[in-house]
């Protein structure tokens, strides 16, 4: 995860976890620490995914039971995102779907999608 804050904006870039090393025992999966977020959500602008991985995507249901907030992807990584807040039993979050070119004002930032070549598609 990516924060970045400028005056009373905060843009999240990716809400991934980790997977464990084999000395962390009866641990499952480590998700990044939301209390700087939690505190300041009214700034929060926005979440964007760069793609579907799981250390891109894996704690968006942990962060989207904290604090609303409008996730921005290309649709085969939104439709992933879809399908594990349905695990979670989560329905309430706009998902707003992106392409390469399209330009995005969030707050201060503005933000420009574009496509780059990696394991996944739709990245």
């Amino acid at each position: 995860m990516t924060v970045l804050e400028y005056d009373d904006d905060i843009l999240i870039i990716d809400a991934g976890l980790m997977f464990p090393d084999e000395d962390m025992l009866g641990v499952d999966f480590v998700i990044p620490d939301f209390t700087y977020l939690i505190e300041n959500k009214e700034k929060i602008r926005g979440l964007l995914i760069t793609h579907g991985h799981e250390d891109h995507t894996g704690a968006v249901p942990f962060l989207v039971r904290e604090i609303k907030v409008p996730i921005y992807a290309t649709p085969l990584t939104l439709g992933l995102i879809k399908e594990k807040l349905k695990e979670f039993s989560i329905f309430d979050v706009e998902l707003i779907s992106v392409k390469p070119r399209d330009k995005v004002v969030l707050g201060n930032f503005t933000v420009e999608f574009v496509r780059v070549t990696h394991s996944i598609v739709d990245g």
